[in-house]
Formats: C-alpha cells, sequence, structure tokens
C-alpha cells in the first residue's frame, strides 16, 4: 500500500545515548496513530527518523515501495518526504511571505507548477483549514493556532499521502488547540495517514485508530485506544496516563 508505513527494529545513538531501540511499528494506509509517552521518549526522533531528516544507525523503515535503511539508496529519503509532510511545533513559515505566498513556495519551487497554479491551490488549501479569509497576512499577524494551520496547508500543497506531525498543539492555548486538532480530524476523514506526537490524550482517544506508547526509546504498548488508554498493560504506560490525566 503507498501510503503505509513499517518499521522494523529501528535503533538510533546520540554519542552514548540510546533514543530508539529496536522500535518496530506497522501503520496501515489512511489510519491515525498518536504517539504518546513521557518527554526523552524518542517521539520526536522517530517521526523525524521516518521522514529521512534523521538517519537511523540500524533497521529498516519502509514508506510504501521506498526504504530507508543505514547505507541504503541515497535518494529514498527525498521520494519519502514528497509522500509524507512533516509539521513542527514552531510552525516553520517565512515571516517574509504572507500565508498565501508561504503555502504557494514548494508547490512553485519543487513540484515546479507555474506560479498561477499555486496560487488556485494555495487558495483552496487555506479554505480547506479555514483561513481563506488570512490568505493576505504575515505570520507575525496570524494567532498560533492559524499559524499552524498554514502550516498543515503548506505540507498538504505537496499532495502528500501522509503527515508527520510533532507535537503541534504544544504552544497553544486550549481553544487554539482545539482548532487544530479539528483540522487533522477533517484530514484524517479524507483518509490521509496520520502519524501525531501528542499530549492530547482526548484527541488521541477521540481520533485514533491506534496509540503507541514510547518510553526510554521502545514501544511498551500498542493497540486501540479503548486498549491503551483504558486498560494498560505496563505499570510504565499506567503511571505515564495518571501524570498527565490529572
Amino acid at each position: 500500500m503507498p501510503n503505509q508505513v513499517v518499521l522494523t527494529n529501528v535503533s538510533k545513538r546520540f554519542g552514548e545515548r540510546t533514543i530508539l531501540q529496536d522500535v518496530s511499528l506497522e501503520v496501515e494506509g489512511g489510519e491515525t496513530v498518536a504517539l504518546i509517552g513521557p518527554s526523552g521518549g524518542g517521539k520526536s526522533t522517530l517521526l523525524r527518523c521516518i521522514n529521512g531528516l534523521t538517519m537511523f544507525d540500524r533497521g529498516e523503515i519502509r514508506v510504501g515501495a521506498d526504504v530507508l535503511s543505514p547505507g541504503g539508496d541515497p535518494d529514498a529519503a527525498s521520494r519519502v518526504r514528497r509522500k509524507f509532510g512533516m509539521i513542527f511545533q514552531d510552525f516553520q513559515l517565512f515571516p517574509h511571505l504572507t500565508a498565501l505566498e508561504n503555502v504557494m513556495e514548494a508547490p512553485m519551487q519543487v513540484l515546479r507548477r507555474s506560479k498561477h497554479e499555486a496560487r488556485e491551490l494555495a487558495l483552496q488549501l487555506l479554505h480547506r483549514v479555514g483561513l481563506a479569509d488570512r490568505a493576505g497576512l504575515h505570520p507575525r499577524q496570524l494567532s498560533g493556532g492559524q499559524k499552524q494551520r498554514v502550516a498543515i496547508a503548506r505540507a498538504l500543497a505537496m499532495e502528500p499521502r501522509g503527515l508527520l506531525c510533532d507535537e503541534i498543539t504544544s504552544a497553544l492555548d486550549p481553544e487554539l488547540k482545539s482548532e487544530v486538532l479539528d483540522t487533522l480530524a477533517e484530514l484524517k476523514a479524507e483518509g490521509l495517514t496520520l502519524l501525531v506526537v501528542t499530549h492530547e490524550i482526548g484527541f488521541a482517544r477521540r481520533a485514533a485508530d491506534r496509540v503507541a506508547v514510547l518510553a526510554e526509546g521502545r514501544v511498551i504498548e500498542y493497540g486501540p485506544p479503548e486498549q491503551v488508554l483504558d486498560r494498560p498493560q505496563t505499570e510504565r504506560t499506567q503511571r505515564f496516563l495518571r501524570q498527565v490525566l490529572v
């Protein structure tokens, strides 16, 4: 399946520190998987490995027909990034460009769309995330939730089959978090594959097909939300949930 993601025994070290240790995970096309767990457990590094932004030391990541592995095809990462867009906590919008221009940039530079084509696509995507009336504003004129929705529209402009979302609501207040999470829920309904690092347990319960708990670089639980969140099997997951649900 073109938007399936399969990790097999993925390990990553930074110096003496092990960040990921023999992580195996399978995400079916069209699924939403929430990655939860304590800080420092390897969640963000895992997304960066899937997207080819961070090379891992051992194992294999298969995204559709493309395979990432140490010493493997050097062009695979760029093909994977065409399939899966990545959205970061800090938006990473170009401050000198308007919302519309931020969304237009990648289709023109990477996909070689004409300016007219890129503009029409960008307008459609800003409308899709509820920001058609903010197209002419610069990032400094937008709220945090609006900036994050522009970042989502920018990722969608590359026509990806899935999105990797790295704690994209952690810097937002509750009302703005709701705006962004509602947008993700709509994308799930449209069939995109979503891997979402989040501390929003309510979103994981409501929108995720499966939940993975990462701690100390390992996947310690993986299954449907009602199983992982309501009947966790490991003491480490139970302790984490007690902390975040107080």
